[in-house]
């Protein structure tokens, strides 16, 4: 599972607790600190939870920084960190900082709960239907975007996407990893989901069968549709696949939630997802269905790829064919 569910002495309770860290993958240091925490809490996100009772920061400074650019940018990452946890309902209590020679930010999250609080990932049906709460394609992006400086890397790509178009990309990346999934945690009690995880390092498809696996009915999930920040499959394509974005194995960071739905409450999750009530951002697609298996995962052969537009180019997505709000 995405946490850890310990039932408590006191009776109906539980403590539901993740930890996780990564590296840097942006440039902007109070950006990677939200990301961070993003990250931290999409693993109670994924089992429905949405509010988080305590949350420590794990932070390596790197020694092979100097001190003014350690005294410039360790606040900004601590301070976006602390940030993303406000507008999650929680705080930053404490945590540990350590110095070696790489930069790693990351936390803890911690919340007691009664059971109806969160939703265990293992009640899908044959019938249901898989939702996404994210783009993919976001490691595309910020690959893209660091080989803007570097003239070998850049003339792969230049033939199939602009400078101006990375640079949207990356920013819509940026944003994506940076949004928390706290509305889509609540949707799935109000939509009535039956399992979900979080998209992140196994990509689409290795998280798709980590969660087809935990499943109590012998069911695949089948996978007919990739949602993917605009120009991303082009440049995947120009290198080859080599990030294995179209085979759902390129990792994600701080991605959507992959949800099972019922069929008849998937249409109005994505549609309600996108009230002007939750704020800016928020984005769901049908992308596959629930079916009688062996417990796996798969994508079709010649997937749908639904391009998502990032915001600063105008429209919010489109599609090689047509996009998929509501029905397979």
């Amino acid at each position: 599972m995405d946490s850890c569910v310990i039932p408590l002495r006191h009776r109906g309770l539980s403590l539901v607790q993740t930890t996780d860290f990564f590296y840097p993958s942006v440039e902007d240091p109070y950006m990677q600190g939200r990301i961070a925490c993003a990250n931290v809490l999409s693993d109670l996100y994924a089992m429905g939870i949405t509010e988080c009772d305590n949350m420590l920061m794990l932070l390596s400074v790197s020694q092979k920084m100097t001190e003014e650019e350690r005294e410039k940018v360790t606040p900004l990452m601590m301070k976006g960190f602390k940030d993303a946890a406000e507008e999650g309902g929680t705080s930053v209590t404490g945590g540990q900082t350590v110095v070696n020679p790489w930069i790693i930010i990351g936390g803890v999250a911690t919340v007691v709960c009664p059971s109806n609080e969160f939703i265990m990932p293992h009640n899908a049906v044959p019938g249901d239907v898989l939702v996404l709460t994210k783009p993919l394609g976001t490691q595309v992006a910020v690959n893209a975007h660091q080989w803007l400086d570097n003239p070998e890397r850049w003339n792969k790509i230049r033939l199939v996407v602009s400078k101006e178009e990375v640079e949207l990309a990356y920013q819509e990346a940026m944003f994506n990893m940076a949004t928390l999934n706290r509305t889509a945690a609540a949707l799935m009690h109000m939509f009535n989901a039956h399992a979900a995880t979080d998209i992140t390092g196994f990509g689409i498809l290795g998280h798709a069968q980590n969660l087809a696996q935990q499943q109590h009915c012998e069911v695949n999930f089948v996978i007919h549709n990739l949602p993917i920040i605009a120009k991303m499959a082009a440049i995947t394509k120009a290198c080859g696949n080599r990030f294995g974005l179209l085979h759902g194995t390129s990792p994600e960071t701080s991605g959507g939630l992959l949800i099972c739905l019922p069929r008849e409450q998937a249409a109005r999750f994505c549609a309600e997802i996108k009230s002007p009530k939750y704020g800016e951002g928020h984005q769901a697609w049908i992308i596959g269905i629930v079916e009688k298996g062996n417990r796996s995962a798969r994508i079709i052969e010649k997937p749908r790829i639904i391009e998502v537009t990032p915001r600063g180019a105008g429209t919010s997505e489109s599609s090689n064919t047509s996009s998929l709000d509501g029905t397979l």
